[in-house]
């Protein structure tokens, strides 16, 4: 289909693009890689009045990786792929990101996009909140910081006010050492997963003294799940706490029954999705 007819904006700077979207209330969209919002323009599932595209936002692209991650959100997951700096530091970044849709769609399509569009099927709001990241979004009222485990509301629906922008994403560095897995069940290169699971952990003296597990496409937000974590601290990631974790995230999950399978089929997938990225973190942490 055709999208809607709407008026197209190409800010220059990042305050340009924030007084765009301060004219024009909430009749106004932000395109950044375009993979996400323009198939829904085309569906007329989203019909804005004005469509403000900021690549040539250069200001908003980049990776620092410091003691503090900052990674400007316009700056994509081939990027991302690439960048030796991540892969030191948060490889998570990079594992994530070879399993979001294809190549094409990589080189084109953007972090601040993928995070800050509220759908639930994107894969990277589950590692930012294993990662325990946060937002940096400005608007006409300055900047505020808004951690990725509170950002999430509903499909589609973020803690991001109107007129702001999600400029940057920060992360703490992990442990040295750290184990990380980001697991994922798809029927075919470029779909959302039936049920993705991200897992970040730390173990010493062969003990799991640190987890964050949270789930990608079994409900109307990525999920944290707490209550699995917290199965595993104290354990040496035996089948048994393995096998627990696994339960009480498959607890917490709430997919609905689509083309990828009934909601008890996708909700048993987390749980199997779940033990493998424990595996392979535990196996992966120094």
């Amino acid at each position: 289909m055709i999208p809607a007819s709407f008026d197209y904006h190409r800010p220059r700077s990042l305050d340009e693009a924030i007084a765009i979207l301060a004219s024009h209330g909430d009749d106004i969209r932000i395109v950044a890689g375009g993979h996400s919002l323009i198939p829904m323009m085309k569906l007329r599932l989203a019909q804005p009045g004005h469509l403000v595209d900021l690549q040539d936002l250069g200001e908003l692209r980049g990776i620092d990786a410091g003691s503090t991650i900052v990674i400007g959100a316009m700056t994509t997951q081939h990027a991302l792929i690439t960048s030796a700096a991540l892969a030191a530091t948060v490889p998570l970044l990079r594992e994530t990101s070879l399993q979001i849709a294809d190549p094409q769609v990589r080189y084109c399509g953007t972090l601040g996009g993928n995070v800050a569009n509220g759908d639930p099927g994107n894969d990277m709001p589950a590692a930012m909140m294993a990662l325990n990241a946060s937002y940096r979004v400005k608007g006409e009222a300055g900047e505020r910081d808004i951690p990725a485990r509170d950002f999430y509301q509903g499909a589609y629906a973020t803690s991001l006010g109107e007129g702001e922008i999600l400029t940057s994403i920060r992360i703490p560095a992990p442990a040295d050492g750290h184990g990380y897995a980001y697991e994922k069940q798809k029927r075919k290169i470029g779909d959302y997963a039936t049920a993705a699971a991200a897992v970040v952990l730390t173990l010493s003296g062969g003990k799991c003294n640190s987890a964050a597990i949270a789930l990608t496409n079994v409900a109307d937000t990525p999920l944290l799940a707490t209550e699995a974590a917290v199965a595993l601290i104290g354990t040496s990631l035996d089948d048994t706490a393995i096998a627990e974790a696994a339960r009480r995230a498959q607890a917490i999950a709430k997919p609905s029954s689509d083309g990828r399978g009934p909601a008890d089929f996708r909700a048993h997938v987390a749980g199997v999705m779940v033990k493998r990225a424990i595996a392979r973190a535990g196996e992966r942490a120094a």
